[in-house]
């Protein structure tokens, strides 16, 4: 065998052997459609609102397979999607700050993250593909009952309360996204406009008393439904009847709870302050890729 010969079959087997795009990822456009995927309770069993753990690694391993890497709201809202050419954004958003999502166990004395948990599980395939970024968005309860508070509180699920504000902040450090979900997930269109503005703005104070400066950019609308008046799902403003203090807010995105794909951040057609999710339920998420197909946002160079 000829030296060339030789060197072209070491290619051909080396290129069999790597991790391939299908054609369609590999040619970049800019006017698809990205999916904004919506978890809740992970851990248990697949039900309604829970995404069990190895459910949870499957679909992780699924996007990954198929080109997606994982950006934040505001990095489609500003356009800035730091992921690598021919690959397609997926955005994960976490609602209700549960246990299961940022878990803590105890082990001599000190604090680890559960590796069962949702972001223990995207640790390690980090690990493994350090290509799948840091990048998620998780919409935050302060102060709802069965430990949804700051991802677990009074024992609940073997989390303490004092652990809390130490979540909030890794999640803040390492680069994923805070996003406000409302003090307890009240269902805005049953309150008047001075109980929506506290229960959002006291959402957003308590992500300021955990990160101290934190710009809250995103709102997750609680079981995807505006107050009656919608404006104050984007801006509004709070006074602290003991501190005389004025809490404000004003987002840059609006989190739907379900609907089609939203267009890219590059399409007319893209509204941040209306972007649907896809809740991620039994084979749901194979299905919607599929749907995507060619109409998926693909990173290239810019117009």
């Amino acid at each position: 065998m000829t030296r060339t010969s030789f060197l072209a079959l070491a290619l051909g087997a080396a290129l069999a052997c790597a991790p391939t795009l299908d054609a369609q990822a590999r040619a970049p456009r800019r006017d698809g459609k990205i999916p904004i995927l919506e978890y809740h309770q992970i851990g248990g069993e697949d039900a309604r609102w829970t995404r069990s753990a190895a459910s949870f690694r499957r679909d992780l391993e699924l996007l990954y397979a198929r080109g997606y890497r994982p950006v934040t709201v505001s990095e489609v809202v500003d356009g800035v999607l730091d992921i690598p050419a021919g690959t397609s954004p997926v955005v994960f958003t976490f609602d209700d700050a549960s246990p299961g999502q940022f878990r803590y166990v105890e082990k001599n004395g000190q604090l680890e993250i559960d590796p069962e948990s949702a972001i223990g599980i995207w640790l390690a395939f980090n690990k493994q593909h350090p290509d799948w970024r840091k990048k998620a968005t998780f919409c935050l309860l302060p102060a709802a009952a069965a430990g949804h508070a700051f991802f677990g509180d009074k024992g609940i699920d073997g989390q303490k309360t004092e652990w809390r504000f130490k979540k909030v902040r890794w999640l803040a450090e390492q680069g994923f996204e805070l996003c406000n979900h409302t003090l307890w997930h009240a269902q805005l269109n049953k309150y008047d406009d001075r109980m929506v503005q506290e229960q959002i703005a006291r959402g957003v104070l308590a992500i300021d008393s955990a990160v101290a400066g934190y710009k809250v950019r995103t709102f997750a609308l609680p079981l995807g439904i505006w107050p009656r008046n919608r404006a104050l799902a984007v801006a509004g403003s709070w006074t602290d009847p003991r501190s005389k203090k004025v809490v404000s807010y004003k987002f840059d995105a609006v989190l739907e709870v379900s609907g089609r794909p939203s267009p890219g951040p590059y399409s007319a057609g893209f509204n941040k302050l209306s972007l649907n999710r896809q809740q991620v339920l039994g084979n749901a998420l194979p299905q919607l890729l599929d749907r995507l197909g060619p109409e998926r946002l693909v990173v290239g160079p810019a117009k």
